[in-house]
């Protein structure tokens, strides 16, 4: 039986960066559900496969619902990343049977129209514990202006028993990006770095 106790979302516009407007208004958000751990209390469970069927899609559902709702829509979105905080009755492979099974990631790529792998974090902690959530580009990994990441916190979870999901995501770049990109970097080594640059 499914359990769900609290949603809690965050949203945040980037406008200004020291005091000038931005190049790209960017909107991050991130939504973390607050479910009973189907496996606390039970000792090591040898297959968590049958509880992460049932669970991960209703709560990549619930989440990616909420995050296009308050981004803008799937269209709007160009990066994202989930996490898992798993209670102290849990371990931290309860929140990996969650996030990263298809069960979850596959609903929450083809719900906001991805293709790359999800960033992701994941930790056992004490409730109040606030989650990172890194993120980066839905289509094209290696694009280095949307490596980002944005918090979220749960005043009372997750409890002992319990599990928080989150899936973040944003509608563009950090603020001013302009480190250039991994497409484009030159070959750079160790043996790269000890030779002196040559100017003409």
């Amino acid at each position: 039986m499914i359990v769900i106790r609290r949603i809690v979302s965050s949203c945040e516009d980037f406008v200004s960066e020291l005091g000038e407007p931005v190049a790209t208004t960017v909107r991050r958000g991130a939504v973390a559900v607050v479910v009973r751990n189907p496996w606390a209390g039970r000792g090591t469970v040898p297959d968590l496969s049958a509880e992460a069927r049932e669970l991960a899609p209703v709560l990549a559902r619930e989440i990616t619902g909420r995050l296009t709702a308050m981004l803008g829509g799937a269209d709007a979105i160009e990066s994202f990343g989930k996490a898992a905080v798993v209670g102290l009755d849990g371990e931290s492979e309860h929140g990996g049977a969650l996030i990263h099974t298809p069960y979850f990631g596959n609903v929450v790529r083809e719900i906001l129209e991805g293709t790359s792998i999800i960033a992701f974090s994941e930790e056992q902690a004490p409730a109040g514990t606030t989650v990172t959530v890194p993120i980066w580009h839905k289509t094209a990994a290696a694009t280095r202006s949307h490596y980002a990441a944005t918090r979220i916190r749960v005043p009372d979870g997750p409890r002992a028993d319990e599990l928080v999901v989150v899936a973040a995501a944003a509608t563009g770049p950090r603020p001013n990006a302009r480190i250039g990109d991994r497409r484009t970097d030159p070959v750079v080594t160790l043996a790269t770095l000890e030779t002196p640059e040559r100017t003409p």
